[in-house]
């Protein structure tokens, strides 16, 4: 199973940046999927999650700017980030609680990382 993140870059504070990430590979469902954020010297923390039917939830930080989604169909996550601030500067991972068969359990797995730079 792999996760591929696109759509980070450098913005000014204000501005808006969506990032996707689609799960490929030997996949029987996804239960959760989510995006975590890292910034320098800090542990990474979490951003916002989806449940498969569609359950939301976000860092108190993030409430009311951003928005995660998904598309079932496509296996892919997505998080629009609006009215950005500096502090939303970090390397965006995404998260995926996959089953690769019927009666396997569930198991973590994570993007690469996405930059996301918010500059002032």
């Amino acid at each position: 199973v792999q996760l591929q993140a696109s759509g980070g870059g450098l913005v000014q504070a204000g501005g808006s940046l969506r990032l996707s990430c689609a799960a490929s590979g030997s996949i029987f469902s996804i239960n959760a999927m989510g995006w975590y954020r890292q910034a320098p010297g800090k542990q990474r923390e979490l951003v916002a999650t989806i449940t498969s039917g569609g359950s939301t939830n976000y860092a108190d930080s993030v409430k009311g700017r951003f928005t995660v989604s998904r598309d079932n169909a496509k296996n892919t996550v997505y998080l629009q980030m609006n009215s950005l601030k500096p502090d939303d500067t970090g390397v965006y991972y995404c998260n995926a609680e996959v089953r690769v068969t019927m009666i396997s359990r569930a198991f973590a797995y994570w993007g690469q990382g996405t930059q996301v730079t918010v500059s002032s």
